[in-house]
């Protein structure tokens, strides 16, 4: 049993399985994300309805800034979008340069020397 030209045993056969599972999750997965990109070096005012939820670009490839609309994925980024319901309806400024330290919201990062030197499309 198991000799030259055997047929695989179940449990063998599962693991050839799993391994062709995880090297395709794998590659639209992968264990080291990319990194973020410079979208804009300017924050984009947008108004929020309260109670709406929304998913702002982490990745910074959106055609649609400041959000998602997919890029991360196609990409095989590895990042994901960050989903928050706003609060209140108000007009708020959402960061661009994916640098923020609070996201989804501007704190100015996109001022620094280190974001307005570096390219539209390039990581930080």
């Amino acid at each position: 049993m198991g000799g030259v030209g055997a047929p695989l045993r179940p449990a063998a056969r599962t693991l050839n399985q799993r391994r062709g599972i995880s090297s395709w999750l794998a590659r639209w997965f992968p264990k080291t994300p990319a990194k973020s990109v410079v979208a804009l070096k300017t924050p984009i005012k947008v108004e929020l309805v309260a109670g709406k939820t929304y998913r702002w670009c982490v990745c910074g490839r959106s055609k649609q800034q400041p959000f998602c609309d997919g890029s991360h994925f196609f990409q095989r980024t590895g990042l994901s979008p960050l989903k928050f319901k706003a609060q209140e309806t108000r007009v708020v400024a959402l960061c661009t340069c994916k640098a923020t330290q609070k996201p989804p919201y501007c704190d100015g990062t996109h001022r620094s020397e280190r974001v307005q030197k570096a390219d539209v499309g390039s990581p930080l």
